[in-house]
């Protein structure tokens, strides 16, 4: 199906050390594990930080806490969080070898990314 390859989509995985995210406008996808390779959950924040402090203090009900899934190791921005809504939805249909690579071509070592938000 066109448009869940990830060879197809020309994007670009916002570096979160490349600059001041945390004013920025838009959306996130981002993607959680408990580690690496791991239970992979894929979501989408207009509030990166806030939302990433809420998976590492479980303080939301549901998969992420379930699975004790509090490593954030992917996390790409979006002008709109439309456009992020519809990237998240994209990314959650790939299959598993595929959201894997994505984390791998972007955080090779599976780092928590969490530290750099703040």
């Amino acid at each position: 199906m066109r448009g869940l390859d990830p060879r197809i989509h020309d994007f670009l995985a916002f570096n979160i050390n490349s600059g001041d995210h945390t004013s920025m406008k838009g959306g996130w996808v981002y993607i959680i594990t408990n580690k690496p390779e791991g239970t992979l959950y894929v979501g989408v924040t207009s509030d990166l930080a806030r939302r990433a402090w809420e998976h590492r203090e479980g303080t939301v009900e549901g998969f992420s806490k379930k699975h004790d899934l509090k490593r954030l190791v992917w996390a790409e921005h979006h002008d709109t969080i439309e456009a992020a809504m519809q990237r998240e939805k994209n990314i959650k249909h790939w299959r598993r070898g595929w959201k894997i690579r994505l984390v791998q071509e972007n955080n090779s070592g599976w780092d928590d990314l969490y530290d750099q938000l703040i």
